[in-house]
């Protein structure tokens, strides 16, 4: 996979670089000829899927806005970022389960599902959109998710990752307005992956066609080819890994 859309020698950032889909963007990246170096952030460094010197660990805490600021801080003097993947979000831990009811709702669910998946990176936003290059294309691209479309919802539950992905979505525009106006070729996206075997959809694949369950690593190359086909005019969408834009 060649991002052949991106200036030779880009420079990218992948947030959630020890995830099951953040390894394999880190990994299909480092594979780019074209590619100068992988920033690869996680909460803790761990080996990459393949070892590459232009792959630099950093460790940041999507939850704690200082870590955030510092990795920005070690960034910025590297040069500029041609590329970043939010690969992080959070469907179910030890206290998260998806509801399939009003009458499952709390508040510490809803404040965990939108601290990972909508304050987490609009403050990752807020701290690597300005390290983003201003004089040719560049792409700050989050991961959400088609259920939280709030067009697309016919099946209820999942309330709080529903809502918290909406919330993503909604940043995912309001940036991208903002954006155009300091670089008319930048472009933010919210990406949605597919149905990826990792730990996140695990216990829901039951009901999943084995033609519709991705590897990581074929999600990640489908994404990597939308994000080199993505033009300044679908900024502020959200993007499937087939190339369709999904309705808000």
């Amino acid at each position: 996979m060649t991002l052949a859309s991106l200036r030779d020698g880009y420079a990218a950032a992948v947030l959630g670089a020890t995830g099951g889909l953040g390894a394999a963007f880190v990994a299909a990246l480092a594979a780019d000829p074209r590619c100068a170096r992988v920033h690869a952030l996680a909460r803790r460094t761990a080996t990459p899927l393949i070892s590459d010197p232009r792959i630099e660990p950093l460790t940041f805490d999507l939850l704690d806005e200082a870590s955030i600021a510092s990795a920005a801080a070690a960034l910025e003097p590297r040069g500029p970022l041609d590329l970043v993947l939010v690969a992080t979000g959070v469907l179910h831990d030890g206290s998260l389960q998806p509801e399939k009811s009003w009458r499952a709702l709390s508040a510490g669910a809803l404040q965990r599902a939108f601290a990972v998946n909508a304050i987490g990176p609009a403050l990752a936003a807020r701290h690597l959109l300005p390290l983003l290059a201003r004089d040719s294309k560049s792409v700050f691209a989050a991961l959400s998710a088609r259920v939280g479309s709030i067009a697309d919802n016919r099946l209820g539950g999942w309330h709080a990752y529903r809502a918290s992905k909406a919330a993503l979505n909604m940043l995912v525009r309001t940036l991208a307005i903002e954006l155009a106006q300091r670089n008319r070729a930048a472009i933010c996206v919210a990406l949605h992956p597919g149905t990826v075997d990792t730990q996140l959809s695990r216990p829901f694949q039951a009901g999943v066609p084995p033609e519709r369950l991705m590897t990581p690593a074929e999600s990640a190359a489908r994404l990597l080819r939308v994000i080199d086909a993505l033009t300044p005019e679908r900024s502020g969408t959200l993007v499937a890994w087939d190339g369709e834009t999904i309705p808000f």
